[in-house]
């Protein structure tokens, strides 16, 4: 098979680098790419945590715009059982005053639209400006958004001010997770993009709380101070972002090959000056040979093309795990304060297990730290669908009795759920994702995914209000047998289609993913990623025979 190395990146580059373009500079190329290859392999966590403490550092301080949006998601949801914005907002049905069905469906999805919008002009602009560029506008924009429905008088207006604060959190989505991935060795790559979901969750737990805290409020403030608190964040984030190193992945694609040193420097703890800076050319060395392999697939790096070839199948893993992150159950943790209310508990219970609940994203992530190192991440994915498919089925069944100790259950059982989630599904999508995807079209494969992780988003909460509001379909807890439904055919797919991709470098997965190995082989498949065979008359022609995959 052949691969044009040579031809991907210029001589230029590779001069900057240390390298020629001899067949003699090829194979010092090749060479430092394996050593950088295979000390990725040996590094403990330990190791990595020491040498890569701030590329650690800067990827959790970007993971914290997650926070945002995971508090607002949730906080709007949150009031669709406050009495306050209920009086404020809501219209009377049957002698009861509520935030009508159609109403929770327009504004959860407002935000759902301004984030499929965001994602498209974030992956754009990451491509193209880099994520750090990308990252300090959307922080702006979203300092701007929050005045609307932080002064909403209607609905109408609450609905304009959600979708433009989606706009900014659709950035946010792919930046905390592309970065993340990019900047950490693969030791580290589950625990940094698994603390991308614990930051989302922290915004859930911390919204739970101002919603909780907000019931003793008067008046308009119980909603409107919420939406305020958000401007605690973009403001001080900005000034942190603007010494945020720029992921060298962008930069080496970009042929800019002093600033990805750069950025790698700042990336690495400083220790012993000549052995640092190997280190540095055997990672760009290594990056330049991965993004060389990926280049005779994905070039152009268009959303076409991330529909084409392997990248097709890359493409499916990425959507199809992102829905199932809702299809699997959790479209009802969104609702869970009316969900609550509607199997039977109080206003201010239903608040306070709200809380409760939403605690479980914290723990529940620490724990997936140690789990998906040691069971994977599809095996601990699935196992995640099937823990939460039997708390559905069981909450779906308690719905068709109607007692207190019922509704405790219930929200003891949703409790549980919500643990078994924070534990496996949700923290290993984002490991699932990032590792999936080329790194050339990394950005775009992330973002059509959340744009369908989105697009289900609206659908859940379009179904969803409509399963429990008293005057639509007054489902209650039997919502739970639709979603174990939606649960069982994602399981389905994950046993024929997810691959196991644990302590796989990402030139190890492209040859992976090029040679077609099926899901279910793919964890026990050898890689051999620097078999080389140099043809003399080849390299003249700049061409280099190289075979990638060998089968165990």
């Amino acid at each position: 098979m052949e691969s044009t190395i040579i031809n991907e990146i210029d001589g230029k580059e590779l001069e900057a680098m240390g390298f020629g373009s001899s067949p003699e500079d090829v194979r010092k190329l090749l060479a430092d790419a394996k050593e950088a290859y295979e000390e990725d392999q040996r590094l403990t966590i330990r190791e990595a945590l020491h040498r890569f403490t701030p590329a650690v550092f800067w990827a959790m301080i970007l993971s914290v715009t997650l926070i945002m949006e995971g508090y607002d998601v949730v906080m709007i949801g949150s009031f669709y059982g406050q009495q306050q914005f209920i009086e404020r907002f809501g219209t009377t049905e049957d002698g009861v005053k509520q935030i009508t069905a159609a109403w929770q469906s327009g504004l959860s999805n407002s935000s759902v639209i301004g984030q499929l919008a965001g994602l498209a002009v974030g992956g754009y602009c990451m491509d193209r400006f880099g994520r750090k560029q990308t990252l300090l506008v959307a922080l702006v924009v979203m300092t701007c958004a929050i005045f609307i429905p932080f002064f909403a008088v209607n609905l109408p207006m609450l609905a304009v001010g959600e979708f433009l604060c989606g706009l900014p959190w659709g950035c946010f989505q792919t930046l905390s997770t592309t970065y993340a991935v990019e900047v950490v060795p693969t030791v580290l790559r589950p625990i940094l993009t698994s603390f991308v979901c614990q930051c989302w969750g922290w915004g859930i737990f911390i919204s739970s709380g101002v919603a909780r805290g907000a019931l003793e409020l008067p008046g308009d403030l119980a909603w409107r101070l919420p939406f305020g608190l958000q401007w605690i964040w973009p403001v001080p984030l900005f000034i942190c972002f603007l010494w945020v190193p720029e992921s060298p992945w962008f930069l080496v694609r970009q042929g800019r090959i002093e600033q990805a040193r750069v950025s790698l420097r700042r990336l690495r703890r400083k220790g012993d000056e000549q052995e640092t800076e190997h280190a540095i050319t055997r990672t760009l060395a290594s990056l330049v040979h991965t993004i060389a392999l990926e280049n005779r697939e994905t070039a152009g790096a268009s959303y076409v093309e991330c529909f084409k070839g392997i990248n097709r199948r890359r493409t499916e893993i990425n959507m199809v795990v992102w829905a199932a992150q809702i299809l699997c159950g959790n479209a009802i943790i969104g609702f869970a304060v009316l969900f609550f209310q509607r199997a039977g508990l109080s206003e201010t219970n239903s608040f306070n297990l709200n809380m409760v609940m939403n605690s479980m994203y914290i723990f529940g992530s620490i724990i997936c730290w140690f789990l998906m190192t040691r069971f994977g991440r599809a095996t601990l994915y699935m196992g995640g669908m099937a823990g939460m498919l039997v708390c559905l089925l069981v909450t779906g069944g308690l719905g068709f009795k109607d007692s207190v100790g019922t509704s405790w259950a219930i929200g003891s059982l949703l409790i549980v759920q919500t643990l078994i989630n924070m534990t496996t599904i949700g923290p290993v999508c984002y490991t699932i994702v990032a590792e999936t995807c080329s790194s050339r079209l990394r950005a775009k494969t992330i973002v059509i995914g959340r744009i369908v992780y989105n697009l289900t988003g609206i659908f859940s909460n379009s179904v969803t209000p409509r399963m429990l509001s008293t005057t639509q379909w007054n489902w209650g807890a039997k919502s739970a047998l639709f979603y174990a439904g939606t649960n069982i055919l994602c399981l389905t797919w994950c046993w024929f289609r997810l691959p196991e991709t644990m302590d796989r470098s990402f030139a190890d997965l492209e040859s992976l993913f090029q040679q077609g190995i099926s899901a279910r082989k793919f964890k026990h498949t050898k890689v051999e990623q620097f078999h080389q065979v140099v043809d003399a008359t080849a390299m003249d022609e700049k061409k280099l025979e190289s075979d990638h995959v060998e089968y165990a």
